[in-house]
């Protein structure tokens, strides 16, 4: 078992664990028309509370689900039960694998016993584990936050680095939106890649059954797009999302110097003066 990647069967033998909590942080696109609480109260993870990404974020952001002021962060995990002392173990049942988006929140706001459930709700079902509809009632519990700017970057950072050709950053985007072929699907957002940007879509990252590639194929995956492991790396998506799983897949391999570009291409593309590449 690795520090940040717990299996189901592991999950299911430490359910009902003193120190463990279980929080469901699904996430989907708008335009998907689903709704994550209502699924959540339908089917869960016995024990599970539900982590709304969007409503814990930077409300006074003109970016979607910007990472929230450290006193909204705290609030909110003391109000779920999700605390000093817990394991915190984060699924999701979503297409873009967004448990890892909280499990980067929480390592930023320094809570490093985290790990995100391998494979998610899909794999756990269908293994016929435990779920149920009930809810899950938190006994508040106190969350010391100790943030880490070192996983963080802003847009000012980033332009910085486009001058920087040793700088990385890795861009989760599909192929033909990172190209500029893909319409993007917020509106207002010009298409194209930050210049000297790498591409790895976070789905290639995956087996079929929704766990994530062992570390010998990760491995191969981040040095067939020429990344260097003994440099800092700065990931980006479209909103701050799936570029968390790069992070969490580069964490797999031990590789710990990563940041992520919270605005990502909702920010960076939705400027009249950023620099755009396409190819």
């Amino acid at each position: 078992m690795s520090t940040s990647l717990v299996s189901t069967s592991w999950l299911e033998q430490h359910l009902n664990a003193p120190d463990v909590r279980i929080v469901d942080a699904t996430w989907h696109m708008p335009s998907q028309g689903r709704d994550a609480r209502a699924e959540f109260e339908d089917c869960h993870i016995p024990g599970a509370v539900f982590f709304d990404i969007d409503e814990v974020s930077d409300q006074n952001s003109a970016y979607p689900h910007m990472l929230p002021p450290v006193e909204k962060f705290i609030s909110h995990m003391r109000r779920l039960g999700l605390g000093d002392g817990s394991q915190i173990i984060i699924y999701d049942n979503s297409d873009y694998h967004s448990a890892a988006r909280l499990w980067w929140m929480l390592r930023i706001f320094g809570h490093k016993d985290c790990a995100v459930l391998d494979g998610g709700l899909r794999k756990w079902l269908a293994e016929e584990r435990l779920s149920d509809d009930l809810p899950s009632p938190p006994r508040e519990r106190h969350f010391t936050a100790r943030f880490d700017q070192t996983r963080l970057r802003h847009i000012d950072q980033i332009r910085k680095m486009t001058q920087d050709p040793k700088a990385q950053i890795i861009d989760a985007r599909s192929p033909s939106r990172f190209s500029g072929q893909e319409k993007e699907p917020r509106a207002g957002l010009r298409s194209g890649h930050i210049p000297g940007s790498k591409n790895i879509y976070y789905a290639s990252l995956f087996e079929d059954d929704g766990t994530m590639k062992d570390q010998d194929a990760l491995r191969q995956i981040f040095k067939d797009a020429d990344i260097d492991f003994n440099a800092s790396v700065t990931t980006s998506c479209g909103s701050g999302v799936t570029a968390c799983i790069l992070a969490l897949a580069l964490d797999q391999l031990g590789h710990e110097d990563v940041s992520v570009y919270d605005g990502s291409w909702s920010e960076w593309g939705a400027q009249d003066d950023t620099a755009i590449e396409t190819s």
